[in-house]
């Protein structure tokens, strides 16, 4: 059987990891290589998706995760879901007519989870700091990346939308995308 992929391939002698994006998998690979566990590899690709991919992952979600301790044999769960806020009051909802949270109003929002949810995980799970682990984001983010031709030709396809948006200017830089 042949698969035809327009994902590039990453080579590892120190582990393999899996994502939508190159720069976040070699990250997380580079993780394993400085001694991180795999839960220090998820971390960093997961905060390099932030950076590379914004459309995908962000930290304003949440964390799932499922984590076999082999010497223990055991499966840990964390579920970092956001909590409604702090002021939140069903009660209130309820005397402004409200039976149920509609999906789009403000109401339906929550505290985002991911980055306590990193946090916690990391701390019992990991080897290494939460600063050495997402320094691969923090780079990307502080200074440029290539950006891969899926993500080009995505935002490339948005542009007239987000044009129509008032203060796109102060986002992007004026005219066409650039393709190198």
């Amino acid at each position: 059987m042949k698969f035809n992929s327009r994902r590039s391939n990453i080579l590892s002698t120190k582990g393999v990891v899996s994502t939508s994006q190159p720069l976040a998998a070699k990250a997380g690979a580079d993780i394993l290589a400085k001694g991180g566990s795999a839960v220090d590899a998820a971390v960093a690709a997961a905060a390099v998706l932030n950076v590379v991919e914004p459309m995908s992952t962000g930290i304003g979600g949440d964390v799932f995760a499922l984590y076999y301790k082999a010497d223990e044999k055991k499966v840990y769960a964390l579920n970092s879901s956001g909590r409604s806020p702090e002021l939140a009051n069903p009660e209130q909802l309820i005397e402004m007519g409200y039976d149920h949270i509609p999906a789009t109003s403000p109401f339906s929002v929550s505290i985002p989870g991911a980055v306590k949810g990193w946090d916690t995980i990391v701390n019992k799970f990991g080897k290494l700091n939460l600063n050495t682990i997402i320094e691969p984001a923090y780079d990307y983010a502080l200074n440029g990346f290539p950006v891969s031709e899926v993500i080009a030709e995505g935002w490339a396809g948005s542009i007239n939308k987000i044009q129509e948006e008032s203060g796109y200017p102060e986002f992007l830089n004026p005219g066409p995308p650039k393709f190198a």
